[in-house]
């Protein structure tokens, strides 16, 4: 009886350590939670007021990915992101993928209430060096703006995108 005792106690140690191994959240950690403020189901405007789209943003891998799934008051297009925290690198990425073959890789950090990602530096049809940067800034009443630039030569800026976030519930 003292030996099945003892087996007894061996297994629940044992599925102790096991269910804390499993539930231990590897991205829980307060730089992990920075873009949180994303978070939601939201109706998208332009700056005329005219609907831009919708937007889904969801937490998904155990906390350590927000899933961003877009779709365009334009018909037809639709885009998908995994934004993440790579702890390795210290630093917040996006990986962009749209239906019409596009695609983003965006990286950087999040700055007072402003999270700021950034594309490396590439050349474009006319060898002139430019880069995207993203900013989503969380505004005090809840909503969110986006707002994306196409900087060229360090200097020149083209609004590529400029939409405000309403939570949608």
């Amino acid at each position: 009886m003292k030996q099945l005792f003892a087996i007894l106690i061996i297994c629940m140690i044992s599925i102790t350590s096991n269910s804390q191994t499993l539930t231990k959240c590897n991205c829980c950690t307060q730089k992990h939670t920075e873009f949180d403020f994303w978070i939601g189901d939201w109706t998208v405007t332009n700056p005329n007021g005219s609907a831009a789209g919708t937007n889904i943003i969801e937490k998904v891998q155990d906390n350590c990915v927000l899933l961003e799934n877009w779709t365009s008051a334009t018909p037809g297009y639709t885009g998908t992101s995994n934004n993440f925290y790579n702890a390795a690198k210290k630093q917040w990425e996006q990986i962009w993928v749209d239906n019409q073959g596009g695609s983003l890789h965006l990286k950087e950090n999040r700055i007072g209430n402003q999270m700021i990602l950034k594309t490396d530096i590439a050349k474009n049809q006319n060898g002139e060096p430019f880069y995207h940067r993203v900013t989503w800034t969380k505004n005090d009443d809840g909503t969110v703006r986006q707002y994306w630039e196409t900087i060229t030569n360090n200097k020149d800026i083209t609004v590529a995108f400029d939409g405000l976030y309403k939570k949608e519930r």
